[in-house]
């Protein structure tokens, strides 16, 4: 680190705190200091002089410190010990422990050094970018500032009030811009609080429409419930021949009543599951599922769905021969309506129920693949949504009620798992069921359910 000298200044009476701080505003605005940083320079260079000037004799000396390319001023005050007294540390006393305090806060760095000799305390603060001097200008600089006049106690007491008028006007700008922003901010805190409880007002109209909604759905699948049977009862006499022959228009016409009441049913109790599962009124009956049994029972129930000269429906247990713990009238249902859509959407091909267990997940995998139409990826989570359906001219042939997804979906969340899909158009599908293979604590089933 390069020292240069600029000034020095003895200190030997409260006159030469004035001229100390004096030439402490001098040097800084040769520097190239701004004005508040002038002033902040002069401030912390006259406190420190004024305690150590009440102490003992000392000398300020201003340099301009060169280190790492940085450069700073510094101001270095050194105290000599008087003869015959002790010194005691610089920081004993209340007023000078106050001065460094001031000079921490003003400058970007104050050093205390004591020794039996003197005590010296350091000050730097780094000059602005724009500031760099060289040798040429330093000298430049400190030849003007010895020709400087140097001002009387009176002057400086008026430069001094000026700089604190000055100060007071920019506190004053200040706090008014923190009023100003505190009145904003208790605007803003206002208006938030005023936004929360109109959310938390829309919340709870959401939750009772959505009651409603769940109570409208499962009344009304009850009482649809009744006649829907009726109907089907008796379609199912007429078809039997129980009251005399048909006619083939006549059997035509029933079998469409028949077809009518059946999708009608359908839709009635995927309505119903959904509002029971949204009510949180399903009983979840956990106990453990053999896979190869619960394939078996799948197979033979969907046998009349399967067109078998066009399509195969193959089913591999994965190997996996080790019961698991979960609800599986739950996961059948699940697995039917994934493998129903699949023989709806499959001409030619095969549909393929896999089973497939992850030990490091601890989960265990249920896929159903199959070679038909796909979905494209715009549709995928449409599926998901309630009442809807892709626009297809298999769609068009084979109605559904665009609940059974969307029912699957709340199913695994109920069973503590999730659905997956991956598809592509034109090559087929893969919809996937995951599960735990412990049925998780946190999932407790519910023990106010009712069964229609």
């Amino acid at each position: 680190m390069t020292l240069q000298r600029i000034v020095g200044v003895a200190l030997e009476s409260e006159q030469d705190v004035v001229l100390v701080r004096q030439r402490a505003r001098q040097v800084s605005a040769l520097l190239g200091f701004s004005q508040q940083d002038q002033v902040r320079i002069a401030t912390a260079v006259s406190e420190v002089a004024r305690a150590c000037q009440q102490r003992s004799k000392g000398r300020a000396a201003f340099s301009l410190a060169d280190e790492d390319g940085r450069q700073q001023l510094e101001v270095a005050i050194s105290l000599e010990p008087r003869p015959g007294r002790a010194q005691s540390p610089l920081g004993a006393a209340d007023a000078p422990e106050m001065a460094l305090v001031s000079a921490h806060r003003l400058m970007d760095t104050c050093v205390v050094a004591e020794s039996t000799a003197a005590t010296t305390v350091t000050m730097r603060k780094v000059l602005p970018p724009q500031s760099r001097l060289g040798a040429a200008d330093l000298a430049e600089r400190s030849h003007k500032l010895a020709a400087a006049p140097v001002a009387n106690s009176y002057h400086e007491v008026q430069v001094q009030n000026q700089e604190l008028l000055g100060t007071l006007a920019e506190l004053r700008e200040r706090q008014e811009d923190l009023l100003s922003l505190t009145r904003e901010l208790e605007d803003t805190n206002r208006g938030i609080v005023a936004l929360y409880a109109e959310i938390e007002d829309k919340a709870e109209r959401l939750r009772r429409a959505d009651e409603m909604k769940s109570r409208f759905l499962s009344n009304t699948s009850h009482e649809l419930r009744t006649p829907l049977s009726s109907i089907r009862a008796l379609a199912k006499l007429l078809l039997d021949r129980m009251d005399g022959e048909l006619t083939v228009e006549q059997e035509r016409q029933v079998q469409y009543i028949a077809t009518a009441a059946n999708d009608l049913s359908e839709l009635v109790n995927d309505l119903l599951d959904l509002a029971k599962i949204e009510a949180g009124k399903v009983e979840v009956q956990v106990a453990p599922v053999v896979v190869d049994n619960m394939f078996r029972a799948l197979k033979g129930m969907l046998r009349p769905l399967v067109d078998a000269a066009n399509v195969d429906l193959v089913f591999d247990t994965g190997g996996v021969s080790e019961p698991f713990d979960s609800d599986e009238s739950k996961i059948s249902q699940i697995l039917r309506n994934f493998i129903s859509n699949a023989l709806k959407f499959t001409e030619h091909g095969e549909v393929l129920v896999r089973a497939g267990v992850d030990e490091e997940t601890d989960t265990i995998a249920f896929a159903v693949a199959d070679t038909g139409i796909g979905i494209s990826p715009e549709n995928l989570q449409l599926i998901f949504e309630e009442f809807s359906q892709i626009e297809h001219p298999l769609q068009r042939k084979s109605k559904g009620t665009g609940l059974g997804l969307p029912l699957c979906r709340k199913l695994a969340d109920l069973l503590g798992g999730r659905v997956d899909v991956r598809s592509t158009p034109g090559q087929g599908s893969t919809f996937t069921l995951t599960l735990p293979r412990q049925y998780p604590l946190g999932a407790a089933p519910s023990t106010d359910g009712t069964e229609s």
